[in-house]
């Protein structure tokens, strides 16, 4: 039996018959001798004699056993010799995003895409960079070049290799691959966090741009903006979103495209995919017949919204069939009805939420106070017809709905049966399915998760700072809105696994910083310590926290 001491450098020394005396360098270690029952030195090495041993040979031996230890470990073997302070940079945040980005299986997507393609330029990390730019410190392409060069700290790539042209290219390159890319990454998606994939949801919305005149052919067109500036040319952006909240593909339409013509594509695009049995959750924008039979083709169904006040035949019987409300989660209450017989049978679920039954009858309560006062103060038109006050308030998008004139009178007055109406739909809303085996709770709890990508297009627009857009080009706007897809997928993956909100995760983060340090013997980068705050997050992330020691 063997017993190991450690290994050490030790020196023996021998007297000569002249009295001298000669100092020998051994490397040695304990071992233990079962009869002596005791550790004894045994030999390894012989250096040789103290003043004829090699130093730059044992300086290499030294160098060469420090690669087998970490930085941390190699600098605590290191003198205690001053470091000067150089600089410092953030590193929480891209270090964060930068796993999640290779958990993802970005890295080798990408060089899969790109494996024909010969870039002298990092292509992977140029478009890792981008997109963590868009998560981190929206900047517009030479901002974003001048935070890779100067402020961020991305792991594998040369500052010096960033330049603004190499951007273009990894965004044209993104561009070209666009429906390979985001298949496989759906793939890599669903692999990795297991997703249930049986509810899809789908949303558009718009983004302005501030210039003045387009041409007929330019993408950025003036159409419905929902982002109240119909003066401005617009482009319409669409997005499917998993009931996790992750967004799996993006499209990108003509300013002028109603919501109700890009199902039939939504649909199309997504027919590869092999998603299976899928439900499509959309909102009362996109409910046409057509677009309901788009959805149910290739075994589809949906679940859809409809317009409580379209005065559809259908949708008034729904409203006024008798029934039990009956008890669902998340302070919901839903009712089942059956409008119909056979094929044309349609089923609906009525909706109601009790609290915001009071919602919105405190506010409808509060608004024809409002107005009450609004018709004092105007007083009755008079022979000469309405003043600009009457007009103003006859087209108030929320008063003019309450107010009637009465012909013979010429009178302006609250309607009271409008507001009887109104009393009816506080607090509810009706929904559309195709699908008979979904219960009336899935139904309900799942259009409400459509607030996830309200929640998508909110981060886009705030958080990742969607516009300004500084592109003209319809390429260039393209891409655009693919990186901000890239930065939201690794956005919504950091709020889901920590359960916090970006905004939160981004301040926390931001506060971890990369440090150089200048001595004689080299440069030395080495991180803030870490908060009980910032260790958490990182677990809770289920990623790794950035080494102390980068690099020596």
């Amino acid at each position: 039996m063997l017993y190991h001491m450690g290994m050490f450098i030790r020196t023996t020394s021998r007297r000569n018959k002249d009295g001298s005396t000669v100092t020998y360098v051994q490397l040695a270690h304990n071992q233990w001798d079962p009869q002596a029952r005791c550790a004894k030195a045994k030999v390894l090495y012989n250096f040789g004699r103290a003043e004829q041993v090699d130093q730059e040979a044992l300086k290499r031996l030294v160098g060469s056993i420090t690669r087998f230890l970490g930085p941390e470990e190699a600098l605590a073997l290191q003198s205690n010799e001053a470091l000067s302070f150089q600089e410092c940079h953030p590193w929480g945040g891209s270090w964060a995003l930068d796993q999640l980005w290779a958990e993802l299986g970005l890295p080798k997507i990408i060089s899969r895409l790109a494996a024909s393609r010969k870039f002298q330029a990092p292509l992977e990390r140029l478009l890792f960079g981008l997109a963590a730019n868009r998560a981190l410190d929206p900047a517009s392409k030479r901002g974003a070049a001048e935070w890779l060069r100067e402020e961020a700290v991305i792991e594998g790539l040369d500052p010096s290799s960033v330049q603004l042209q190499s951007l273009y290219r990894a965004m044209d390159f993104l561009l070209e691959n666009q429906s390979e890319l985001e298949h496989q990454v759906y793939c890599s998606v669903v692999d990795l966090l297991n997703l249930e994939v049986d509810l899809l949801y789908f949303d558009t919305t718009s983004t302005y741009f501030q210039v003045e005149d387009v041409s007929e052919d330019d993408l950025r067109q003036r159409g419905h903006s929902k982002d109240h500036r119909p003066d401005l040319p617009q482009v319409v952006i669409g997005l499917a979103v998993t009931r996790e909240g992750i967004p799996i593909r993006s499209w990108v339409w003509p300013g002028q495209t109603a919501d109700v013509s890009v199902v039939e594509q939504v649909k199309r695009d997504l027919v590869g995919w092999k998603l299976g049995r899928v439900i499509s959750v959309v909102d009362r924008g996109f409910i046409s017949e057509k677009n309901l039979k788009a959805l149910q083709r290739t075994g589809g169904h949906y679940i859809a919204g409809e317009k409580l006040r379209d005065g559809k035949g259908r949708t008034e019987e729904a409203l006024s069939r008798p029934g039990r409300y009956h008890s669902v989660r998340d302070n919901l209450e839903v009712k089942e009805i059956f409008i119909g017989e056979g094929e044309a049978r349609l089923r609906y679920i009525l909706v109601r939420n009790p609290k915001q039954v009071e919602r919105d009858r405190a506010k409808r309560e509060e608004l024809l106070l409002e107005l009450e006062g609004e018709l004092t103060r105007l007083g009755q038109p008079n022979q000469k017809g309405y003043s600009k006050g009457h007009c103003a308030l006859i087209s108030h998008p929320s008063y003019g709905r309450f107010l009637k004139l009465e012909r013979e009178k010429g009178k302006l007055s609250i309607d009271k049966e409008k507001v009887k109406e109104e009393e009816r739909l506080d607090g509810k809303y009706l929904l559309r399915t195709s699908d008979d085996t979904l219960s009336p709770e899935d139904i309900a709890l799942g259009y409400k998760q459509l607030l996830l990508v309200e929640a998508s297009f909110r981060s886009l627009k705030t958080s990742l700072e969607l516009r300004p857009v500084y592109h003209r080009l319809e390429d260039r706007i393209r891409a655009h809105v693919l990186l901000c897809w890239l930065a939201l997928l690794l956005v919504r993956l950091a709020e889901n696994r920590s359960g916090q909100t970006w905004g939160r995760i981004r301040q926390i983060l931001g506060q971890v910083y990369l440090g150089k340090f200048q001595g004689s013997a080299g440069t030395l980068w080495q991180r803030t310590e870490l908060s009980q705050e910032q260790e958490n997050l990182f677990k809770s992330l289920g990623i790794p926290p950035p080494p102390k020691i980068s690099r020596i």
